[in-house]
């Protein structure tokens, strides 16, 4: 089965929209375009290992038109002749042709395409940008693998890749790298059901009391 891995570049209050540049992705009149650029160190650890390495890109639509007008272009980099090689699967409910080379719709609801997916034969797949694919894929545990790159940057309104719609879920960290402009490269599987316990070492106090039976009638 091939494993998944999402690699997720994202400001310290998780807004992910248009890392790359201003005319990005603007939408909701994101103003910030471009923001992890002056950041992005010359040793990114395990980013650059992983971006190098052998995989198909799965990718939202948006994600996708971004890609598609720039990568073909960019050929003289080593990510662009790899991303025009590569297999590119797009979920996506336009009737839009796909004119990339070694482009592949994938239809129907998200969690279903992508389990149908892995099951099949082929390279590792990589999720880049595509905010909507976490929530259904973490719900689904269909990801096998985060790689979250934190920047050291507060934005406000933004895409974001967690909208509360995800299923509750543990993760284990796995591996952790700190790039010299202090991003940090957090790797996490999966981890299983959460957990949950108390610091709480005596009983509740009759304050702590009357603050529960507020909450249980509905007035605190």
């Amino acid at each position: 089965m091939r494993k998944l891995t999402g690699a997720i570049f994202q400001s310290l209050d998780c807004v992910m929209q248009a890392p790359g540049g201003p005319e990005e992705d603007p939408t909701s009149d994101f103003r910030f375009g471009g923001w992890s650029q002056p950041m992005f160190a010359e040793n990114m650890g395990p980013f650059e290992k992983l971006i190098m390495s052998e995989y198909d890109l799965l990718l939202g639509k948006r994600t996708y038109d971004i890609f598609a007008a720039f990568w073909p272009y960019n050929q003289d980099n080593p990510v662009g002749e790899k991303f025009q090689r590569i297999n590119k699967y797009v979920l996506t409910h336009s009737g839009e042709t796909l004119d990339w080379e070694n482009s592949h719709k994938l239809s129907g609801k998200t969690a279903d395409a992508v389990a149908e997916l892995k099951r099949s034969e082929g390279r590792d797949l990589l999720i880049q940008g595509s905010s909507t694919l976490y929530p259904p894929l973490l719900s689904a545990r269909l990801i096998d693998q985060l790689i979250v790159m934190t920047f050291p940057v507060v934005l406000g309104p933004g895409k974001r890749i967690f909208d509360g719609t995800e299923k509750a879920g543990l993760l284990k960290l796995v591996d952790h790298f700190v790039a010299d402009t202090g991003v940090i490269i957090a790797t996490y599987e999966p981890g299983g059901d959460v957990k949950t316990g108390t610091f709480a070492t005596k009983q509740p106090s009759e304050a702590g009391q009357a603050r529960q039976e507020k909450i249980r009638e509905g007035s605190w």
